[in-house]
């Protein structure tokens, strides 16, 4: 990782950089799959697969015998924990509920909202070198809290055809029995228009590679919902002096090994713990099994040394981390000046791999600076809030004047006719 210590202001821009991709050449390769599988569905899903996934897919929906036999095969301790994590998931969202309040702003005036749930959502989950099956726990748990009608979920299979046993049997546990064989931009498609075999839904969620990301900023410009701009996994870790070098070299690592486009960011007043802490990543890093892909990702990623915690902090909102760890002696006072991160980790004994899987918040967080104005996932993530007004005869007379002033200073006679037709109405 690159030092950079006491950088000018003028240097953050750039110093805070995210890896670059050559998005015009990506959005015509995925806009071509799109419109293929738009036009020829299940043929055009099948044909990918198999080009991409070296998988020749016959049935593309998962079967009720394939669900029992992972259940059947799956260790015994890994299950036991995706029950864990399903509880503490689903306490934290539960919470999330709101109820509609009726608002009087005037009497005879009655506001309110109610949360409905989306109809049909689609969940992605990525396959490729590990199958994730958190996700499922993030997206599916609340999907069905919010009462989503229709819930579908993709995810990749293997050269035989099957898919990770773990994947399954949190899909079962959540309550989701509608599982598709089908990953990447294809899997995409298929969600947002339809196929013979894949239901069209309203919106889609779920984390991906470049691909899956460009996929679904595509089909969003066509109509299709989607969670959020979701790229490359990234970490920012601020520590001070008080912090234990270990484990700040594990944080970082947790996130390099996600992908060689990832990238991880440690901000720290206290200059003596820099080599330390770099010691601890080499020797962390050098018995990873992902070693190789966590050590290109460090190739994005900074060591920055900064004056004191107020300048950290103004640093660290212009990057607008999608994991912020604090691991300083004021962790709690230091929050109160977090204003961009999705997820923030407080003190030395919080991991960001708590957040991934167990403690109850939801890991699918905006990346790449979106921070600065997206929320991760959540409950409201799979609602739509209608608002709802009843005013009474008493409440129009009331506040009939004010419409009508307004409707006629904008030149909108309509608007103001509506009101007025029924100030002058004599019935009941």
């Amino acid at each position: 990782m690159l030092v950079y210590k006491y950088p000018e202001r003028a240097s953050w821009p750039s110093l805070l950089q995210r890896p670059v991709m050559d998005t015009a050449a990506l959005e015509t390769n995925v806009g071509n799959i799109l419109a293929d599988v738009k036009l020829n569905g299940d043929a055009a899903v099948r044909k990918y697969a198999k080009q991409f996934d070296k998988v020749e897919l016959q049935a593309l929906e998962v079967t009720p015998a394939e669900f029992a036999h992972a259940s059947a095969v799956l260790d015994a301790d890994l299950k036991k924990a995706i029950l864990q994590a399903k509880h503490n998931i689903e306490l934290f969202h539960k919470a999330q509920q709101e109820a509609g309040k009726i608002i009087e702003t005037m009497p005879g005036v009655q506001c309110w909202r109610k949360p409905v749930a989306i109809e049909k959502v689609g969940l992605y989950i990525p396959g490729g070198s590990a199958p994730l099956f958190s996700t499922i726990l993030m997206l599916g748990i609340p999907a069905m809290i919010a009462g989503c009608r229709e819930i579908v979920l993709c995810t990749p299979s293997n050269a035989a055809g099957e898919v990770h046993p773990a994947v399954l049997y949190a899909a079962e546990q959540v309550g989701l029995d509608r599982v598709f064989k089908i990953g990447g931009v294809q899997a995409i498609a298929a969600m947002a228009y339809g196929t013979d075999s894949v239901p069209k839904v309203h919106k889609i969620f779920g984390p991906g590679n470049q691909y899956v990301t460009c996929a679904k900023q595509l089909v969003n410009k066509g109509g299709i919902a989607i969670d959020m701009p979701a790229g490359p996994s990234e970490v920012a870790v601020l520590a001070d002096n008080t912090c234990v070098p270990s484990f700040v070299a594990a944080d970082l690592l947790s996130q390099a090994e996600h992908g060689p486009d990832s990238q991880v960011l440690l901000v720290t007043t206290a200059a003596e713990i820099i080599e330390e802490v770099q010691k601890e990543v080499a020797a962390q890093l050098a018995v990873l099994p992902r070693k190789d892909i966590a050590a290109l990702a460090l190739e994005n990623s900074r060591i920055i040394l900064v004056k004191d915690t107020e300048e950290a902090m103004e640093l660290l909102n212009a990057y607008a981390p999608e994991h912020l760890i604090v691991a300083c002696k004021d962790d709690i006072g230091i929050a109160d000046a977090v204003i961009n991160a999705g997820s923030v980790f407080l003190g030395n004994y919080s991991p960001e791999s708590a957040g991934d899987y167990a403690s109850g918040t939801n890991h699918t967080l905006p990346t790449n600076g979106y921070a600065t104005a997206y929320s991760g996932v959540s409950l409201d993530s799979f609602v739509k809030k209608i608002t709802f007004q009843r005013l009474t005869k008493e409440g129009l007379q009331g506040i009939g004047a004010t419409i009508e002033t307004m409707a006629a200073a904008e030149g909108l006679d309509a608007h103001k006719n509506a009101v007025t037709v029924r100030l002058k109405y004599k019935g009941k």
